[in-house]
Formats: C-alpha cells, structure tokens, sequence
C-alpha cells in the first residue's frame, strides 16, 4: 500500500496538479462545453495513472537529504510541471502550438500573469484553468517559503536570520524534518488560503460579477497573478464596490502577519511594528497623494476641481499602486482618468519601481521584498547618523537587532542580483526579440518581478508577445521562474557545499 507521507515532493506535486483538472472539467461540463470538459477530463485520468506509476516506483526511495531534494522539487515545480499543466490547455484552446500553452502555464504557475492569448479567444473552461493554476502556485509560495525556505534562510528570511549567509543550508538538518514542516503547514495553511479566496469570490459576486469572473479575480488576487477573464477590472460589473473589497484583500500580500498567527506575539497589534506592513502601507499613501498634489499644482488655476473628480482621482492612485507594489498588476477603473487629469506622463516607470518593490516575505508577491528594501533604509539611515556623530551608537532593540549590518549585507547582495538579472535578461532578449529600450526593459521587470500585467499597462502601448521568436520566450520564462523562485536559492543549489 502506497503511503502519502514516504512519497517524493514532486510526486505529490504531480498527484495534486493531475486531481485539480477535474475542477475546469467538471465547470465545462456543467456549462455544456464537452469538447474541453472532455480535454481536463482524460487527461486528469491519464496523468493520475501516470502518477501512480511513479509513486509505485518511488515509494521506498530513501532521500538523505531532505532540504536540497525540496528545493530541486521546488526548482522542478516550476519548470516541469507545465508541461503537464499545458496539455488540457494546448487542446481546448484551438489553433495553438503546445509551447504556447507551456509558455502560459509558467507564468500562471509563477503567478506572473503575462498571457500570449486575447480573452475572448479562451474558452471559460481555459480562464478557470489559468487563473487556478496561479491559484495554485500562490499557495505553493505560501507553504514552501515557510516550510522550505525559512530552514534554509532563503527568500528572505536571510535578512533576520543570525550567523552568515548561507548557513542555513548547512544547518538546515538540525531543524525540523522538511516534509513534516509541508504537512503542518500545508494543513494549516489551505483552510486560510482557501477560505480568503471563498470570502472575496462571495463579496465580488454580491457586488455584481458573474460567478466566473469574480472566482478567476477572486483567486488571482490571492496569488497576486493579474489573470483576468475580462482583461482587468475596469470592464467588471462590480465597479467601484469590487475595487474596494479587493483593495482591502491586497493587506495579505504585504506582510506574512497577516495570515500566520504564529508571527503576531501580540495579536494584530503586531501589525503596528511590522516594517513591510508599514512601509507599504506608507508608499501607497504617499504616492496616491502626491499624484492628487501634482493634479492640485498643476491645473489650480485652470480648472475646478470637483469633490468627486478629487475622490475619483485618490482612489484611482491610491488602488493602482497597492496593486502593483503587490504584484498583482490590476488597474482601477479610474487609473487613466487620474493620469490624464494629472498631465502624469511617467506613469510606466513609476508602475516598473512599485514592481521592483514587491511585497512582503513568504508572501505570493514577488520583486525585491519590502523587508529588503527597509533592511536597506534602516542600514543607510544609521550610515547618515554616524556621518553626523561618528561616535554614536545604534539604537538597541527587537527591529535594530533584527536589521543589523548582515541584514542590510544579504539584503544589498540580493539587490545587486537582482539588478544584474535584469541587465543580463535585458541584453540577451534584445539580441532575441528586436524590440527597442523601453520594451525590453518592461518584458524583462515583468518577468523578474512577476508583474505580467506591467506588459499591458507600463509602456506608451501594450507589447504584443505574440510577436516575439521562440528563443526570446524561452528567455521570459527562465525569467519568471528566476524572479519566483529568486536567485538566492538558485545559487544556493549550484553550491557544492550545498550538494555535499
């Protein structure tokens, strides 16, 4: 008898990813699209007994080291799988080639959201599958960066963690055993998880979404994928009502406080001393009143500035830039009115810096992470202050022990990385793809940053990828499995010492 707990992480993975393509089955089915219920169908049938075979096969494999063999599932997850992921989608969607499905599951899978396809041409039965597969992956972030990566002082926990970097792969067998670590919190995890997404799925179809539409928003808001049905927000029955409900459902992409109840000691009033909850709560206040203040500056003169227009205007800059600090890319519905009443001709490169950004650790953003970013702060603060009192001594403290000197080190290492990907990423897809500076630059943050919707909305004109050779998608999808699985734990596993 096969037991759950002796089999590899990646065959689980695979068991998992074969069961949830009955879901979009069972959906097409119901709305009598039998061509594509019958595509998830048989091949969720085939890939099970598949699955089966392999966990006949790998039942008694003993892995001796448990911390690098996740971390290659983890690797694998996102370069593999698709493959597996593409197939019902290359066959319900119509005139397409399978690596066009493997380009889409990966960034679905990523939770980048960058899509090759207009969504009229997808049927409801391929949107659904899109956006659970983000859906998916965003939980797969949630429980591995805990699980998996926390042990290893990757993804950020590197900036907290004590002794030097890397030393977590070392040490990370004294801790607890990895897979037991996936079981607790996967269980703990999945009813939170799922249940957020119930709650938003409900409120949105309340507030007048279609029941498809407001589960694909509902899911890719919690993954921060961007995947929508409709293309975006703006076009959604919901209107101003849904922005704010997913508004306030943006908190769980900046802070892991937000959902581990095991990180608030003292409740939710953690949340007040939590760094990434307040500097991104801080960037999206301060960006959405400077945008009003440039309108207020610039037009005092000119125009009247109506009451509603001014609410309008806040609130378009107020919910875009969460939503891209968070990686999520949806636009409100006023967004091009605030930048058309503003004269804000920028726009792109602000939406590229939030990106960059991203959200906060062991949370389904991506980019640089807060935390990150305040390590940094905090670490060039302190260099002004001795630059003012040489002989003066850092604050003590919880937060000034946590952020020392080697925080502010891994937090500048991984920053260097970071932009020496997007230089590297950035010359090889010129030579591939013939687009100019500014096109390349997006493609290459969006991917990086996992922000697909950057390709929609940061340029002068949306990028069309349809355009772009074989080679230079490729390239975007090493990209965005860099940019999700981040460069750290890639190194990390080209280290010998880490395979010793």
């Amino acid at each position: 008898m096969i037991r759950f707990e002796n089999l590899p992480f990646i065959v689980i993975l695979f068991g998992f990813a074969a069961a949830s393509m009955f879901i979009p089955a069972a959906y097409a089915f119901a709305v009598s699209d039998y061509e594509a219920s019958r595509a998830f169908f048989y091949s969720g049938v085939l890939f099970l007994i598949v699955v089966l075979m392999l966990a006949l096969a790998t039942q008694n494999m003993r892995i001796r080291r448990q911390g690098r063999s996740h971390l290659i599932s983890i690797l694998a997850f996102f370069t593999v799988l698709p493959l597996m992921l593409a197939v019902p989608f290359n066959e319900t969607v119509p005139a397409t080639r399978f690596f066009n499905a493997y380009f889409e599951m990966v960034s679905s899978l990523t939770t980048t959201g960058m899509t090759l396809f207009e969504p009229d041409r997808l049927p409801d039965a391929a949107h659904l599958w899109r956006a659970q597969v983000g859906w998916m992956g965003g939980y797969f972030v949630w429980v591995t960066a805990i699980a998996v990566l926390a042990p290893l002082t990757l993804g950020g926990f590197e900036i907290s963690a004590r002794g030097r970097i890397g030393e977590g792969a070392r040490q990370a067998v004294n801790v607890a055993d990895p897979s037991m670590r996936l079981r607790r919190f996967g269980a703990r995890l999945l009813p939170i998880y799922a249940g957020l997404t119930g709650a938003l799925w409900l409120a949105l179809y309340i507030a007048g979404d279609r029941p498809l539409v407001a589960l694909c928003h509902a899911m890719s808001v919690m993954s921060t994928s961007g995947i929508s049905p409709v293309g975006g927000l703006g076009t959604t029955e919901s209107g101003g009502v849904g922005e704010v409900i997913v508004f306030l459902f943006f908190a769980f992409a900046l802070s892991r406080l937000t959902f581990l109840a095991d990180e608030r000691p003292d409740g939710w009033r953690s949340l007040r001393d939590d760094p990434e909850f307040r500097l991104g709560l801080g960037i999206c206040l301060l960006l959405a009143v400077l945008l009003f203040l440039r309108h207020w500056t610039v037009t005092f003169e000119d125009t009247e500035l109506s009451l509603i227009e001014g609410l309008r205007g806040i609130w378009g800059g107020l919910f875009t830039v969460a939503s891209f600090l968070t990686t999520t890319g949806f636009e409100s519905q006023f967004w091009e009115e605030t930048r058309a009443w503003s004269g804000f001709g920028g726009s792109g490169v602000l939406l590229l810096g939030l990106a960059v950004f991203g959200g906060g650790v062991a949370t389904t953003a991506g980019g640089v992470k807060l935390l990150r970013c305040y390590a940094l702060s905090q670490h060039g603060i302190r260099e002004m202050e001795k630059l003012v009192h040489p002989h003066s001594i850092g604050t003590p403290g919880r937060l000034g022990r946590e952020f020392r000197r080697q925080g502010a080190y891994a937090a500048w290492v991984f920053f260097m990385l970071f932009a020496l990907s997007i230089a590297v990423v950035m010359v090889v897809l010129s030579l591939t793809s013939g687009l100019d500076f500014e096109q390349t630059m997006i493609l290459t943050v969006a991917a990086l940053s996992t922000t697909g919707p950057l390709v929609e909305s940061a340029g002068a004109a949306p990028i069309d990828l349809v355009v772009l050779s074989d080679p230079a998608r490729v390239l975007l999808c090493v990209a965005m499995v860099v940019g999700r699985l981040e460069a750290i734990a890639i190194i990390a596993l080209l280290n010998p010492e880490f395979w010793r």
